[in-house]
């Protein structure tokens, strides 16, 4: 197949404190194990407007971490028996990085990890729909809003809750439930279904509105309490006293201190936050030696030290292993049609829609669905 590859593009980037569409950017160099992908669909996610608000992505960076689209050309040490050219990917990229800032998912063209991106067996075609509802991964609408979300999700529970990556045990592999606040995000509702899949805990237990609970008990969910109500935590700790297992899938400030509140009163609990929040983010008149928060990896999976605003996430090659490990474990399932993609909300202007998409995510306008902008 021969493809001829522009040297610009246009492409989302960071000027001053917003989201730009620029022209004449340069179409991104590949390092070892990268392949470069003609980008199809691109999906929102709260970290992309946080790295321009909190000012964690340098000037003239690319943004954008979820992206669908079609290999152009391979990278150096990338095997062809594994990938081609003409190929489906879909894949996280770390958009608006300090060490790699020319890449990123919003961009015509966006340079991907064959380490941890996600391959389809079939050509993948965009729908042209408006919304799309909660199915297998069968179009590039639906893929685009996979990467961050999944890989999120099957790091959270390997990597910091030690599961096995066993697919529907007969019995549970931890003896205690999990608590997952904010069901219904993009990440808690991968978190459901790997849950459920892989049989880890006695129970599930969720908090989202009660208008997510059909969709989430489809999933796996056991149980939802309603973050609407004023005393839900007391509703939770009247009911289970002893959740060893927390994860807070909104990761605020005050999402830290309600989940927190609900971890075990005498069992050893781990709270896993999705962003650098930390027990010193708690506040102190709440703060039990038996509760441990710790936090997610997934900027980690590179194998680099990754500045990140004031402060270096260091290399962490378990977390890369872990990663890789679990794409290629969950690659087949997601195939099989076994994970689903959560609902999507369809931008049609391209990347002249990611602006907007990145303030609908930030003031809270999506609710249980991805936010995703087709390029054609």
């Amino acid at each position: 197949m021969s493809i001829t590859i522009p040297e610009t593009m246009k492409a989302v980037v960071i000027e001053n404190s917003k989201a730009v569409v620029k022209e004449n950017i340069p179409v991104p160099e590949l390092e070892e194990g990268f392949v470069l992908i003609k980008t199809l669909a691109v999906a929102g996610n709260p970290t992309d407007w946080a790295h321009i608000d909190y000012k964690v992505g340098p000037q003239g960076s690319i943004l954008g971490c979820d992206a669908a689209g079609q290999i152009v050309k391979l990278g150096p040490a990338v095997d062809p028996k594994d990938f081609s050219v003409g190929d489906y990917i879909y894949g996280f990229i770390h958009g608006s990085s300090v060490r790699f800032p020319s890449n990123g998912a919003f961009a015509e063209y966006s340079a991907i990890s064959t380490a941890v991106s996600y391959k389809s067996p079939n050509e993948l075609k965009l729908l042209g729909e408006d919304i799309l509802p909660a199915g297998p991964i069968r179009s590039l609408e639906g893929a685009a809003t996979i990467p961050v979300s999944l890989t999120t999700a099957g790091l959270v529970l390997t990597y910091n809750l030690g599961l096995n990556l066993e697919w529907e045990p007969s019995t549970p592999q931890r003896n205690g439930p999990i608590l997952l606040w904010g069901g219904a995000t993009s990440v808690g509702q991968l978190l459901i279904q790997l849950a459920n899949k892989l049989n880890g805990f006695t129970k599930i237990i969720v908090v989202a509105s009660r208008k997510h609970e059909g969709l989430l008990k489809e999933y796996g969910a056991d149980e939802l309490f309603d973050y609407h109500d004023i005393d839900v935590v007391e509703q939770i700790k009247n009911k289970y006293n002893n959740i060893p297992y927390l994860v807070d899938c909104v990761a605020n400030q005050d999402t830290l201190q309600q989940v927190y509140k609900c971890a075990a009163d005498k069992l050893d609990a781990t709270v896993v936050e999705l962003t650098n929040l930390t027990e010193e983010n708690v506040k102190k008149e709440n703060r039990r030696q038996n509760v441990t928060v710790d936090r997610t990896r997934l900027y980690s999976i590179g194998g680099h030290d990754v500045p990140f605003g004031g402060i270096t996430f260091p290399a962490d090659p378990e977390a890369r292993r872990a990663a890789t490990k679990f794409v290629k474990f969950i690659n087949p399932k997601i195939n099989d049609g076994q994970i689903h993609h959560i609902p999507v909300k369809i931008y049609k202007n391209g990347l002249s829609d990611v602006p907007l998409i990145l303030e609908d995510i930030k003031y809270g306008k999506n609710s249980g669905e991805k936010l995703v902008a087709v390029l054609n």
